[in-house]
């Protein structure tokens, strides 16, 4: 079994909002591992409401699960760097726009920032892709992400080839395998899981 107790965890959610309760079940399951854990939200993911649920009440579970205030400003996530707060940071679900903006170095939502502040330390960032472009037009800042040092993928497969078959997703129940090994300095293996 993965051991991540007493590991300071970054849990960030972008606006793949279909995937939050994949990405809620990790982070209960990472909590259950002993794992000190802070939640951190785009704009979109905290401030949209959508069929999936309201913004509010994904905010309040959150914060009823890890016991601390979630991060959804750039002013609170620059210094997650400086102040060394995570051991490492994963994005789950990363949207489509997230890896784009991670590619080429565009800081301007709390999960970026938190990424750019994370990475400065050399710590590793774990990203959970979900994008129905993933095989289209993010298809390019996948690859160059996986180059990228410090960076990791939780390994990912096509979500649905039959009637979305651009779209990507990660294998969820993974991530705290992917993180495990990404504190390691290892990429979880196969990266494509089908």
């Amino acid at each position: 079994m993965t051991d991540l107790s007493g590991k300071k965890i970054g849990f960030a959610l972008c606006g793949s909002f279909c995937t939050f309760s994949k990405a809620f079940e990790q982070l209960e399951r990472l909590i259950g591992m002993g794992a000190d854990v802070t939640a951190i939200m785009s704009f979109n993911a905290a401030y949209i409401d959508t069929r999936f649920g309201k913004s509010q009440e994904h905010i309040e579970r959150l914060e009823k699960l890890t016991g601390k205030r979630v991060l959804r400003s750039i002013a609170e996530t620059e210094p997650v760097g400086p102040k060394k707060m995570f051991d490492a940071l994963v994005i789950a679900p990363c949207t489509g726009n997230t890896l784009a903006k991670l590619a080429v170095g565009i800081i301007d939502t709390p999960v970026t920032m938190a990424a750019k502040s994370h990475l400065r330390n050399g710590s590793p960032l774990v990203i959970a892709l979900s994008t129905n472009d993933g095989l289209a037009g993010a298809a390019k800042n996948i690859g160059a992400l996986l180059n990228y040092r410090y960076v990791y993928f939780v390994p990912f497969a096509q979500d649905d080839a039959q009637t979305k078959p651009r779209s990507l997703s990660a294998n969820f129940p993974l991530i705290p395998d992917a993180i495990a090994a990404a504190l390691d300095g290892k990429q979880l293996q196969p990266v494509i899981n089908l």
